[in-house]
């Protein structure tokens, strides 16, 4: 085991056609993930990775299971057991693979669901994500409490970084009201992480009820409570929640840092999001993305493997 390693997983918006291609010409056991994942969803899900098109891709449905494809894939390249790990939103059901919480097929048929649950939950284009840059939280906080329509905080990424969700014009609103240095509308089909998610989160629920799920056998601390856990009753119920919940993932790595002495944090899978966030979070601690065959032999020569 890694001491003070942890091993963090990408959520959607970290999507690309044409990820993981190259671990799958390295290494087997990417091509054994490609291959596995096809026979459980029962569709061609490394064709529409390898292939595109963007727009297929980009259907929640199909990213949610092709960004945990493609992060187990590199998890299972890498071939490293870390000391804690954690997930950002879908990236959670990464991290319980790699802890053993849940198996690869069970996780893959999830999250197919769970896509398609939130893409059902409010029809393409009435939603919308926006991350807000430079503004405090309490004035975002003001600011939808001000507003009658659907909006939520989704995201606590890092200080000065909060992702909102909900209709698109109450986040647009919300926006306009807080004065945000940046409004980035995020690369999604549905505003993920606020009460419009409910219906999908009960669906989700019984869907949860039905998989195997075991203890983490690898410390790891969850979205929605920022908080280690340790039993599979946890493990069900937090996956359940955070669907409508917000990520408070700037506490959960602070958390990590204080609780487990984490100095390094590696994120596994496509894109580098989490490794900026981090950064912003705590820039004492040490950054390594792994998304490729070249990023993955120079983690391991980092680590001292």
């Amino acid at each position: 085991m890694l001491d003070t390693v942890a091993f963090v997983f990408p959520g959607q918006g970290s999507q690309a056609v044409g990820m993981g291609a190259d671990l799958c010409a390295q290494y087997a056991a990417a091509r054994e993930c490609f291959a596995e994942a096809d026979e459980a969803l029962g569709f061609a899900l490394s064709r529409i990775v390898r292939e595109g098109p963007e727009a297929l891709l980009r259907q929640t449905m199909h990213t949610q299971p092709a960004i945990l494809l493609v992060s187990v894939a590199t998890f299972r390249a890498l071939g490293l057991q870390p000391a804690v790990v954690a997930g950002h939103s879908l990236g959670e059901y990464s991290a319980l693979v790699a802890a053993g919480a849940l198996t690869f097929r069970d996780a893959l048929v999830l999250v197919h669901r769970r896509g398609r649950y939130m893409q059902e939950a409010v029809p393409e284009g009435e939603g919308a994500m926006l991350a807000l840059i430079g503004v405090e939280l309490a004035a975002i906080e003001a600011a939808i409490a001000a507003d009658d329509d659907a909006v939520d905080i989704a995201n606590l990424n890092a200080p000065g970084q909060v992702v909102i969700a909900g209709t698109r014009e109450a986040t647009r609103r919300v926006a306009e009201r807080v004065g945000a240095r940046q409004a980035i509308e995020l690369p999604v089909s549905a505003p993920f992480h606020c009460r419009l998610m409910r219906p999908a989160e009960e669906r989700l629920r019984a869907d949860l009820a039905e998989v195997a799920i075991a203890a983490p056998t690898i410390p790891l601390y969850n979205n929605v409570d920022a908080a280690r856990v340790t039993t599979a009753v946890a493990v069900r119920d937090g996956l359940a929640r955070q669907v409508s919940r917000t990520v408070r993932w700037s506490e959960l790595v602070q958390r990590m840092i204080a609780d487990d002495g984490v100095r390094t944090m590696v994120e596994v899978g496509p894109g580098s999001v989490l490794s900026g966030l981090v950064r912003r979070i705590d820039k004492s601690v040490a950054r390594l993305s792994v998304g490729d065959s070249a990023s993955l032999d120079a983690a391991r020569a980092a680590l001292g493997c």
